[in-house]
């Protein structure tokens, strides 16, 4: 399978695209424009989002799963500041984050 190349490993800081774009989209609105760190490269997989709309998602894209603290991605969040959700991502959607 035709695939992209991983841009990221695991321990890198990335940040979720603030896009929305319409139609059929993978990434959960409350982690755009949120950064994160990269926990694994799950492997390559075609895009859903192409596959939504009966096109091959060709080339197959990185999926990440990113780390993400509660209280970064939820202002009022008052559980304790480890508290953290995991979501796999797809590399088009990751950008490097810069400190």
């Amino acid at each position: 399978m035709n695939a992209v190349a991983p841009r990221f490993a695991p321990g890198a800081r990335v940040r979720v695209r603030a896009d929305w774009p319409p139609g059929h989209v993978r990434t959960p609105a409350y982690v755009r424009g949120h950064a994160g760190e990269v926990v694994m490269l799950c492997g390559a997989f075609a895009n859903p989002e192409e596959l939504a709309f009966g096109r091959d998602g060709l080339p197959a894209q990185p999926l990440y799963r990113v780390r993400f603290a509660q209280r970064a991605l939820w202002a009022d969040y008052a559980g304790p500041a480890r508290d953290c959700v995991e979501i796999e991502l797809y590399q088009h959607w990751l950008e490097a984050e810069h400190d």
